[in-house]
């Protein structure tokens, strides 16, 4: 009986690309009946300049007309043009795929990583992925790609290294070990919530400097334990140990000869060597564009902002919009020096051909990105998770609460929110104006609530097909897919669950434990007033 069931519900396993297609149709139909409903929220906004608080009304738009069709279907080109996680993806895979091509990432990997122990490659994977959250979702584009070469040609299951990426990112999106552009952006509104109940409080950009640092090397260890011990169960073996060979080249060192063998070796030494020389030479230059004040200095920095922090995080920095530009032309150009000193690569034409080979299997992520776009960018014209986010700020706000339960419940409804409204400062946005000054009431400071509205956003952000880089974690997963059944939406996110409950846990223990022992969040910054 238990049999049959299972082989009743497999029927209903669609290709993610069908399922985009069919959420984009419930979407539509749910916002037509929550709209004749008159399903609405709302939310208060501040006024700098007068610190009153303006309410804006937010309701559910009804996409089934003749607006949404036209929508959906005269706009569909235009929403998968302008989708920044696409953009961003080719321009991350250009540089990918010349240091691919030419033999660098394989010589790299084999050089760096097969004498380490697979525990601390997953914990250096999830750590980088915690903080490549300082500047935009480089992570996503970069780090996924990367640990599934890892992962195989450390003779693992590349999904894992996926999983693991996309975790390590997704789940440590809101903190690093330094300050970043969302610092910027919270810190600002965070200060201007404050100013309703004093309009003195001054909020710095460090204010949660301390407890980024210590929260990014606990939820990298509570993630390797939770890689290591859970997920490589769940994800399980990869089948395809040809691929996992190829990885490593190892057919062909097979048929070499001693000489061969030692002519080879040279040569990769020869051109890792001219890599790592190019490679720093460029880090080095890029350093050099982010310091203000020597000669032709700070040209990826927008001089226009007062303080550095702005300069180099701020929206119009030029640092910030082109870090995965940047990043890219790094791996191509070093991809090409290790060309040239290894000789993998004989003339311009032969590059070109080896890079094809690497978006060969981009084409399905394409097509399912394409659909999965459409999807995103009804539900968010249809303000479903707007409104969902702005009746739990209600919902805090028609409490009576204090303290630690206060803490809980706010971290809770946050969460929660973050499921539909993916971005951390737009949840902020809707909830600082309510929380912040509730915790100040109740002798909380306003850095431990942007602190709690950073675990609220970690906490749930990996666990949501919202999220816009949620695509490019689902879409890698089948590329390495070794099944004739396509790895659907649930079985994408069942693979992190186990992920989730643990780092949820460790953020319910960190966030209680550093309000009531009391340690300080930054410099001159304490969990209460």
């Amino acid at each position: 009986m238990k049999e049959k069931r299972k082989r009743r519900l497999k029927k209903f396993n669609f290709h993610p690309t069908t399922t985009f297609i069919l959420l984009t149709l419930l979407v539509i139909i749910l916002s037509w009946v929550l709209s004749s409903l008159n399903i609405q929220s709302s939310y208060s906004t501040i006024n700098p300049d007068t610190l009153d608080l303006e309410t804006v009304i937010v309701k559910v738009e009804n996409l089934f007309t003749t607006s949404g069709f036209k929508l959906v279907v005269g706009n569909a080109a235009n929403n998968f043009a302008s989708f920044s996680a696409f953009i961003t993806l080719m321009v991350a895979l250009i540089g990918l795929s010349v240091a691919h091509a030419s033999g660098f990432i394989k010589a790299f990997i084999r050089k760096n990583t097969l004498n380490l122990n697979n525990k601390v490659i997953t914990f250096i994977i999830i750590l980088l992925g915690i903080f490549s959250s300082l500047v935009n979702d480089v992570g996503y584009v970069v780090l996924i790609p990367l640990a599934a070469l890892i992962f195989a040609a450390n003779k693992r299951s590349p999904l894992l290294g996926i999983t693991t990426a996309f975790c390590g990112v997704s789940f440590g999106h809101a903190i690093s070990l330094f300050t970043g552009s969302l610092d910027v952006a919270l810190v600002s509104q965070t200060e201007l919530a404050s100013h309703l109940v004093d309009s003195s409080y001054h909020v710095a950009l460090l204010s949660n400097i301390f407890a980024m640092i210590a929260t990014s090397i606990i939820l990298a260890i509570v993630g390797t334990i939770a890689v290591e011990t859970i997920l490589v169960k769940r994800v399980g073996k990869y089948k395809n140990s040809e691929e996992l060979e190829d990885t490593m080249d190892v057919a062909n060192l097979v048929v070499l000869d001693d000489k061969e063998k030692i002519e080879q070796e040279y040569l990769n030494k020869k051109g890792l060597r001219n890599a790592y020389i190019v490679g720093i030479f460029m880090i080095i230059l890029y350093i050099y564009m982010l310091i203000p004040g020597l000669p032709n200095s700070g040209l990826l920095l927008d001089m226009s902002e007062s303080t550095y922090v702005k300069q180099l995080f701020g929206s119009n920095s030029y640092f910030q919009s082109g870090f995965t530009f940047l990043t890219s032309i790094w791996f191509l150009i070093v991809g090409i020096a290790y060309a040239l000193g290894a000789k993998t690569i004989k003339n311009d034409k032969e590059l070109i051909e080896k890079v094809s080979v690497f978006f060969k299997d981009i084409g399905g992520l394409v097509v399912t990105m394409f659909f999965f776009v459409q999807f995103i960018t009804v539900f968010r014209k249809s303000n479903i998770g707007v409104v969902i986010a702005c009746m739990g700020a209600d919902f805090i706000s028609n409490l009576s609460l204090s303290g630690i339960v206060l803490i809980i419940v706010s971290f809770l409804i946050m969460a929660i929110s973050g499921i539909f409204v993916t971005s951390a400062t737009s949840k902020w946005l809707i909830f600082s104006p309510v929380v912040v000054p509730m915790m100040m009431q109740s002798n909380i400071a306003p850095e431990f609530a942007q602190f709690v509205l950073r675990a609220a956003d970690s906490m749930t952000k990996g666990i949501t097909p919202f999220l816009a880089y949620f695509i490019i974690y689902l879409g890698y997963l089948n590329i390495y897919n070794d099944n004739k059944e396509p790895i659907t939406i649930r079985k994408a996110i069942s693979f992190v669950m186990p992920y989730f409950s643990l780092i949820a846990l460790a953020w319910i223990v960190i966030v209680l434990g550093w309000y009531v022992i009391g340690l300080p969040l930054g410099p001159h910054s304490l969990p209460t007033l």
